[in-house]
């Protein structure tokens, strides 16, 4: 498939804008070290024009956050029947909806935290439940809006319902897990090693401990028991097939073991568009499991499909 065009769609207009400007850019790079024709295409409202004039034979789809990842720009695509990487419509809209991802993860025997949705309005006064519980925005990525509101908090927190809340009224109010950040990701139906993140200065794996350098430390295969991590693994794939992703997805997941050595394993949420960097996460995995950069690439781009 060496020499066919590929559009890599990157930047967008959503919060993770920098986020996909990286990941865009080192995707495009590999794939041109791969022999592929590549266009860089930083996404705009005009991007559908955009794509029908290209024509590209194939689209990267390295979008984050809303617009990237929720379904949107899959539908375009398969509007403009041009083959895409990633999930398709219906599992990239799903797994963006933190709230009804964890209904259809749960109905799958996946564990899943406590929860409510509600109008960023109503947090006012009394907590929602009992602290410590977690405020994050039903729809963004890359921890934006996530508030901790920890055990002697004696009110909700205002952000919430000031007027510098950019990330829409519907929000999610969970129970706070304590405990280890665990993840896994799946690849052509399989799964990935599960790696541990440790932020590093940060209570929790926020945007700072994703993307800033130094911010957090990978540990690859984390340093967990056989039995957990064959049991995250299983979990992984069975949300991923669960949500009905294609080409690779991440799971994210908390354990707490302060009580008990079997401890609480937690499924967080399901990302359909991880971050696609060489020092990245899933990438890290696949290079684990024997896949360099370009090769795990080339890979994405010739499982490119319409009707994911």
């Amino acid at each position: 498939m060496g020499g066919k065009h590929v559009a890599v769609l990157l930047g967008g207009f959503s919060s993770e804008r920098p986020v996909s400007l990286s990941s865009g850019k080192a995707c495009a790079d590999a794939l041109e070290a791969e022999g592929f024709r590549v266009t860089r295409v930083d996404v705009d409202h005009d991007v559908a024009s955009r794509l029908a004039e290209l024509k590209p034979d194939v689209v990267f789809n390295a979008l984050h956050g809303p617009f990237g990842e929720d379904g949107t720009i899959q539908g375009i695509l398969e509007y403009l029947q041009i083959p895409y990487t990633h999930s398709g419509v219906l599992a990239s809209a799903l797994a963006m909806d933190k709230s009804r991802a964890k209904t259809v993860a749960a109905a799958a025997g996946v564990p899943v935290a406590g929860s409510i949705v509600m109008d960023r309005f109503n947090i006012v006064g009394e907590h929602p439940m009992k602290p410590p519980y977690v405020v994050k925005p039903v729809r963004e990525g890359s921890s934006f809006g996530v508030v901790i509101v920890k055990e002697d908090q004696a009110h909700p927190p205002q952000i919430v319902t000031s007027s510098e809340w950019r990330y829409g009224d519907e929000v999610l109010v969970e129970r706070y897990i304590h405990g280890r950040e665990l993840t896994c990701g799946v690849m052509d139906g399989k799964v990935l090693g599960v790696t541990e993140i440790v932020p590093l200065g940060h209570s929790f794996y926020d945007y700072d401990a994703k993307y800033a350098k130094g911010g957090s430390k990978h540990v690859l295969p984390a340093e967990i028991s056989p039995n957990l991590y064959q049991n995250i693994q299983t979990l992984s794939l069975r949300a991923h097939e669960a949500i009905g992703c294609r080409g690779v997805s991440r799971s994210d997941f908390r354990f707490d073991d302060r009580f008990s050595e079997e401890g609480e394993l937690v499924w967080l949420e399901i990302n359909t568009q991880p971050g696609m960097t060489p020092t990245s996460l899933v990438p890290e995995m696949a290079a684990h499991a024997g896949y360099s950069f370009g090769e795990f690439l080339r890979w994405m781009v010739e499982d490119a499909s319409c009707l994911r």
